[in-house]
């Protein structure tokens, strides 16, 4: 008698902008229980680098870059997740234990879980295994007064996973966890830094249960079974009325310096508005480029990628998410510090091929 395949588990890796999911995967990768694992990853915007900065098998990584989860990308997620299973089944790539899904930090969760819950053929192929929502324990508590997304993002998880804690006051760790139990007292709690959040077991939470959850968990997917609660525009750079995500590039950068000053001038003057920063800065000199983040206020030490070669090397990408910031007004500071002397700046002519070579924006 014939018997189908056991269901692919899907892990769903979410938290706000920030938060630490790149960080937490490349650590999780490492372990060899998790080298046959596809990992898909959804962006915010049109230019995209979370695939660079996830550092695991090419071909395990497959990523989504029209729009976030909660809107436009639904449909692409399931098409994804049914061309990986035709492609496993026709052998054109070998079997997957494991299928870990990571948001952009923007996500409301709930239309993920629903993409492979309520879809029948993807839900006899694939599984949720469990959804990890990593909260930033230095802006988390003020992430969760101020974005309607984080609260989803805590409230539908089955482990709450606490980072940058090395970097906040006890007091400040303690009133985080303290709400997280408030929103979710069905979740599992831990710090980054313990044990259970170093190996693939992290991952591994069991089916996944809205009525384990907070009531308004199950109400949230009642409502978008029946209709999708997001009404803006599916422009992929935009999510609602505020909150935009745009692209700065450039050429090989002669020194990291400049790219340093304007992460600082920026948070400084603009960090209540800025919800992230990241990118890759490519250097004269040094195929290894180097790996920027920042969250409001902070701008966290550089780190560097292994060596890269090709194309991709050759280019500073920079991502921005703001909220009620004009992208003018960053665009014109970034031109500003590219300006100052030690920047290669690439050729003019690139320019009118792709506005997006060097120092523009694609709206």
């Amino acid at each position: 008698m014939y018997m189908p395949p056991a269901p692919i588990p899907v892990s769903i890796v979410t938290g706000f902008l920030g938060a630490g999911k790149s960080t937490l995967l490349n650590r999780l990768l490492q372990d060899p229980a998790l080298s046959d694992a596809a990992v898909i990853i959804n962006e915010f915007g049109e230019v995209g680098i979370d695939h660079l900065l996830v550092q695991g098998s090419s071909d395990s990584i497959i990523e989504l870059s029209n729009g976030c989860l909660c809107c436009t990308v639904r449909g692409e997620l399931i098409d994804t997740l049914a061309d990986l299973l035709d492609r496993i089944q026709t052998e054109k790539v070998k079997p997957v234990s494991r299928v870990i899904i990571e948001t952009t930090g923007l996500a409301d969760p709930v239309p993920v879980l629903l993409a492979i819950m309520a879809h029948p053929a993807i839900a006899m192929a694939f599984r949720i295994d469990g959804v990890v929502t990593l909260v930033d324990a230095l802006t988390g508590a003020d992430t969760l007064a101020r974005h309607d997304e984080a609260v989803r993002q805590a409230a539908v998880a089955d482990r709450l996973v606490t980072t940058k804690t090395d970097l906040a006051a006890s007091a400040d760790r303690d009133d985080l966890v303290r709400t997280l139990e408030r929103l979710n007292p069905m979740a599992e709690i831990i710090d980054v830094a313990d044990a259970p959040a170093s190996g693939p077991a992290l991952l591994v939470t069991g089916l996944f249960d809205p009525a384990r959850k907070a009531p308004s968990v199950g109400e949230w997917l009642a409502a978008e079974d029946h209709q999708h609660s997001h009404h803006h525009h599916h422009d992929v750079n935009r999510h609602g009325e505020h909150i935009r995500a745009f692209a700065l590039t450039a050429g090989r950068v002669a020194s990291p310096a400049a790219i340093e000053a304007f992460q600082h001038r920026l948070a400084a003057e603009y960090g209540d508005n800025l919800l992230r920063l990241k990118g890759v800065v490519a250097l004269s000199g040094d195929d290894r480029p180097l790996v920027v983040h920042g969250v409001r206020d902070m701008v966290y030490p550089p780190s560097r990628l292994a060596a890269q070669s090709g194309a991709e090397n050759q280019q500073t990408r920079l991502v921005v998410i703001t909220r009620d910031l004009p992208e003018t007004v960053v665009r014109e500071l970034f031109e500003t510090y590219l300006d100052r002397p030690g920047i290669d700046r690439p050729d003019r002519a690139a320019l009118d091929d792709n506005p997006l070579s060097a120092f523009g924006f694609k709206a």
